[in-house]
């Protein structure tokens, strides 16, 4: 089997994440052709570029309300908010990154130290983890759609508060009324907890389909990458969860 041969590449994704080869052999479902998608309505073509929300933005008070906002403005929203103290503490936003029409939209919590001098989702050894897991279901961060609950860092990279949620709460329905994933994949337990709405540890949110929205779009749990660093042990778990969201896509689009 050569370098270049697909299933090469995910056995090797997969020992990234610690996943003993057989895993993937072995999986449950079997990869399918993706069909062609129906169209759908477009935020933009093209992707923001990271890092480009930042605390500098000049732009006016925003009149629109947020859920009649299109891409572009929803972006310089967001760069230029100041809803809660995060706006006084922070380097730049992190708006997100990826596919604008997106079937994956990976959330995460809150920016860390280095996503917020970066403005990009997901950054260091917890982003790189990130992405052996997308590469292990065909995806990556330039055809999947990643964001945060949080657009702002919370210094000491603490939780971010109820409140600091909720302000940044209709920025994130916007993304996700914009992208229409067909999946959602909430990473680690603030996200699962504030899309849910549910005071539940991830390991008891993990292992089923929950939905989200008006759109009631499939929504899976898992555990978030930096805990995998801290325990590697729980790698498996997260490539079930993995397949589970990729069975969900599989079942709507085959």
């Amino acid at each position: 089997m050569s370098a270049t041969d697909p299933e090469a590449r995910r056995v090797n994704y997969l020992r990234t994440m610690g996943i003993t080869a057989w895993v993937r052999r072995d999986r449950v479902i079997e990869d399918q052709p993706v069909e062609a998608k129906p169209e759908r309505q477009s935020p933009s073509a093209a992707t923001p570029a990271p890092g480009s929300a930042s605390t500098t933005s000049s732009a006016p008070p925003q009149a629109t309300p947020v859920n009649e906002l299109d891409w572009a403005s929803l972006q310089a929203a967001v760069a230029a908010c100041q809803l809660c103290a995060l706006s006084q503490t922070r380097t730049t936003t992190v708006f997100g990154v990826g596919a604008a029409a997106a079937d994956w939209m990976v959330i995460g919590e809150a920016p860390g130290a280095e996503e917020d001098r970066r403005g990009e989702p997901f950054v260091g050894r917890a982003g790189q983890l990130l992405d052996a897991m997308l590469a292990g279901v065909s995806q990556s961060r330039s055809t999947a759609y990643i964001a945060n609950v949080i657009k702002c860092r919370p210094p000491n990279n603490r939780d971010p508060s109820a409140e600091e949620a909720a302000c940044c709460a209709p920025y994130l329905e916007r993304q996700i009324e914009l992208i229409q994933p067909r999946v959602i994949l909430a990473v680690g337990r603030v996200s699962a907890q504030r899309l849910l709405g549910q005071d539940v540890p991830v390991g008891r949110l993990r292992g089923r389909v929950h939905h989200f929205g008006p759109r009631n779009t499939p929504l899976v749990v898992t555990y978030h990458p930096a805990y995998l660093l801290r325990r590697p042990s729980e790698k498996a778990k997260v490539w079930r969860d993995l397949l589970l969201a990729r069975s969900v896509l599989e079942a709507e689009t085959g």
